[in-house]
């Protein structure tokens, strides 16, 4: 990879980018969401999302925000509460196709997991889904079955979850 890879946070001009990535990796399954609940993760919590650049594009995105552990964001419904939690709910992350392969959601993981430690986190929470467990696995997220899931997320979603 030659060009330079940057992480930054979600600017106004990202969003379509952001949204053609997410209908791409999406779209044949029940976890694409509408526009303005996906714009409601990053407005809640602006500063835990973020843009992975290679180059001048927008080769892939990260949305978490603040939700209780052992709970999560409704699929598709727009935030509306700031939650005042210790646990930061990694919502989505995305790496466009032709980008994957290279190490670049481990860049976004690990400056989710530096600036978790430094804003006072305590957990990071995940839906794994689409058979990526094993990814997070790697990245010491744990299962979490006391936690049901509902059926939008298809059948083999798992919460997980690690300390920050």
């Amino acid at each position: 990879m030659t060009a330079d890879v940057t992480i930054r946070e979600i600017q106004d001009a990202d969003w379509p980018r952001i949204f053609a990535l997410e209908a791409q990796e999406y779209a044949a399954s029940a976890l694409s969401e509408a526009r303005a609940a996906l714009m409601s993760k990053a407005r809640v919590a602006p500063s835990t999302c973020f843009v992975l650049n290679v180059g001048d594009e927008v080769a892939g995105y990260l949305l978490s925000l603040p939700y209780p552990l052992l709970r999560y964001p409704a699929l598709s419904q727009p935030e509306q509460v700031v939650h005042r939690s210790r646990n930061l709910h990694l919502h989505d992350l995305v790496i466009g196709a032709p980008f994957r392969g290279r190490g670049l959601a481990t860049r976004l993981v690990h400056r989710l997991s530096s600036d978790a430690r430094s804003d006072g986190y305590r957990w990071i929470s995940l839906i794994a889904v689409a058979g990526s467990s094993a990814f997070w696995l790697t990245h010491g997220y744990r299962p979490r079955p006391e936690v049901d899931l509902p059926e939008n997320y298809g059948a083999d979603a798992v919460y997980m979850s690690r300390l920050a």
